[in-house]
């Protein structure tokens, strides 16, 4: 019986390219997963979009020096180009400022309201004086206040992973002018999320999902508390209620619902209004959403919240097959340290369906996997090539060559016949299972193990012999049969993975029609016509030679920023530096030097006597009085110093690159202390 089935990948934040990680977490699972559905003829609805507002938006659009909305045009054009080079087969691709998302936003929220599942608070938040602005999380630094790494971010640390809130960060600052925040009072509101704890604890407890997605989300449902909605920002969905001005939806609370306005302008674009309905209001239909961990709890805790806490009867999720993180060479994908892999360029060198396959293979399922460049050149080589490629190309060239470019008659199995067509059925049936429980590496390796297995078969008949001699036309024949049923069932079962060559393949075939709107149990079971002239084979795919391999890794290698060793200053003995005595010192006071850009004069508190310290790091801490009781490292032994005039008694420790300066605040350690 066919299925409807809505499919959603995760919306993707419009603040930067696709990437490899996105590929493989959730758009390329996904993508396979329609493919596959649709070749049974199912109802599928592929849906995606942009993730357009929120913080993180802003705050690239400020470093990009364009508004928001000229930030969020431009990498949604860029994605949406990517996705069509990748062959991912959206329905729709939307984004969050389309007409039909803000007020289905609004919708929910009002619903929620008159619920009694949200409620409006005062709380207190980091305000900049010297930006005239609260601050949301990602414009705040400050020192984790779990592992106490300093350089942490408003709403996560990306040393040890810790979540907290922005006020909970020891000595905040903006990210913006590194000035210091302060606390003030404003108005939000918060989804009492702790009132669903047990309808959601009940509903996954009935989810077939995979351990790695329960056992992450369950402690979380567990611990459930009030979570603010909204923020303070203009650039996002409006709050729908009076003396609400300035005040938008936090964008973890308005992304999710953008599955479903999606779905809607779909539904208007192919002039059917209420389309859209037959699949969220449906609880025949099968509900798939494919993210990576990273969005898990909000996909498996908060949107299911937030439509239950609804009056309309929206689908809830059925499946939820979270991806790992893909790693790259051994560490994690960072564009900032050139540790990445520039996909438009990749894709102008290398075949699409070379990067779905390595992808799809190497599937970070259950747990991280990694991208290497010697295992794609051996996925390429070894796999598509080597077998894959090796079978489809020596069987269609034999019968170019040997047998009039014909498809032949089959005449009786014998018992090796009869077990290879046993073994392409149930290395057909292993597939189609994987293929629905989402193991799309397993799909990957029975696929090339059933290549192998017709590679054998080949080599076991010896075609090359059978020729020979005129009494053996009958098993030759059969034996060529055999092998091009093999190649129709890999071409029609390849197709949701490498569908450019699967369908080139078929084609080699005869066939006239496309292989991705095929009935696959139909095509599966359609027995070869017998005398039907084929094309000439073509080679299906290169292998990719060592000298490109190495220069991809050598490319790689030389974008990552490797310590400055060549400025070393002359090598000391420990001796020399035991002469230096470093003291914790505690600032007092601060004082512009006048006519000086450059200088402050300190009063630090060395524990033992306080001393006056001029130090050249005022263009890098434009709010001085935010170094006011900080804890810093001075060099207390040495000789007195006049800069413009003023006694200096020591020298303050700071880290600086390029024309970046910082200084290493301590917390705890009394001032005075030693440090060495």
């Amino acid at each position: 019986m066919n299925e409807k089935i809505l499919i959603t990948s995760a919306l993707l934040y419009a603040n930067g390219p696709l990437h490899f990680g996105h590929i493989a977490g959730a758009y390329l699972p996904a993508d396979i997963y329609a493919r596959f559905k649709r070749l049974k003829k199912d109802d599928v609805l592929f849906i995606s979009g942009s993730d357009e507002y929120g913080v993180a938006i802003t705050l690239s659009a400020e470093l990009a020096k364009r508004s928001p909305k000229e930030q969020v045009n431009h990498f949604h054009e860029i994605n949406q180009n990517l996705f069509k080079r990748m062959n991912i087969s959206f329905d729709h691709y939307s984004r969050t400022t389309c007409k039909e998302h803000e007020p289905l936003v609004q919708e929910f929220f009002l619903a929620l309201l008159k619920n009694g599942f949200i409620e409006e608070k005062v709380v207190k938040q980091l305000y900049s004086k010297e930006e005239g602005r609260f601050l949301a999380d990602r414009y705040v630094i400050g020192i984790c206040p779990k592992c106490k790494y300093e350089e942490a971010r408003g709403d996560e640390c990306l040393k040890c992973g810790g979540n907290y809130e922005a006020t909970d960060l020891i000595y905040p600052l903006s990210k913006i002018t590194r000035s210091k925040l302060e606390l003030k009072e404003t108005k939000h509101w918060f989804l009492k999320c702790d009132l669903f704890k047990d309808d959601l604890l009940e509903w996954i407890n009935t989810r077939d999902w995979k351990p790695n997605v329960v056992n992450f989300v369950r402690p979380y449902i567990e611990e459930l508390r009030g979570r603010a909605i909204t923020r303070d920002l203009d650039w996002g969905i409006p709050i729908p209620l009076p003396d609400s001005e300035g005040k938008v939806l936090y964008v973890w609370f308005d992304a999710p619902i953008g599955y479903i306005s999606a779905t809607q302008e779909w539904a208007n674009q192919i002039g059917e209004k209420d389309a859209w309905k037959k699949y969220w209001f449906d609880s025949k239909t099968k509900y798939v959403e494919f993210i990576g961990k990273d969005n898990i709890i909000f996909h498996a805790m908060f949107f299911p919240a937030m439509i239950m806490g609804q009056d309309k009867d929206y689908k809830l999720v059925d499946a939820l097959p979270a991806n790992e993180f893909l790693n790259l060479e051994g560490k994690q994908f960072s564009k900032s340290s050139g540790w990445y892999i520039d996909l438009s360029e990749f894709l102008d060198k290398y075949p699409v369906d070379t990067l779905r396959y390595t992808l799809g293979a190497n599937a970070p399922e259950n747990q991280d996997s990694e991208f290497t460049f010697t295992d794609f050149q051996m996925r390429v080589n070894s796999e598509l090539v080597g077998k894959l490629g090796n079978f489809i190309h020596r069987t269609l060239t034999f019968i170019s060559n040997k047998m009039d470019q014909k498809i032949s008659e089959c005449h009786g199995f014998s018992d090796i016949d009869t077990d290879f067509l046993a073994e392409i059925d149930q290395h057909v049936e292993k597939v189609k299972e994987y293929y629905e429980t989402f193991q799309i590496r397993k799909v990957c390796k029975t696929l090339i193990e059933l290549a192998s297995v017709s590679n054998t078969y080949f080599d076991a008949k010896k075609p090359w012999n059978l020729i020979k001699d005129k009494s053996n036309r009958q098993d030759l024949e059969t034996t060529m049969y055999c092998c091009l049923m093999s190649i129709k069932a890999l071409a029609l079962l390849f197709s949701p993975i490498i569908p450019h060559s699967a369908e080139k393949i078929w084609k080699m075939l005869g066939f006239t029609s496309t292989v991705a709107t095929q009935n696959l149990d139909e095509a599966l079971n359609e027995q070869l016509i017998p005398g039907k002239d084929l094309p000439k084979p073509v080679i299906v795919f290169e292998k990719i030679e060592d000298e490109m391999i190495q220069k991809e890794v050598a490319m790689l290698e030389a974008t990552v920023e490797e310590p400055q060793k060549s400025n070393l200053k002359k090598m000391i003995s420990y001796e020399d530096f035991s002469k230096l005595d470093f003291r914790v010192g505690k600032i007092l006071e601060v004082e512009s030097v006048p006519k000086s850009k450059k200088l402050l004069k300190l009063r630090v508190d060395l524990g033992f006597e306080v001393r006056t310290i001029v130090s050249g790091i005022s263009e890098h801490y434009p709010d001085s009085s935010s170094l006011i009781n900080a804890k810093v490292i001075v060099v207390a032994n040495l000789k007195p110093a006049k800069l413009m005039g003023i006694e200096s008694q020591g020298m303050i420790l700071a880290a600086y690159k390029d024309e970046f300066l910082e200084l290493p605040i301590l917390k705890d350690i009394p001032e005075g202390s030693e440090v060495s």
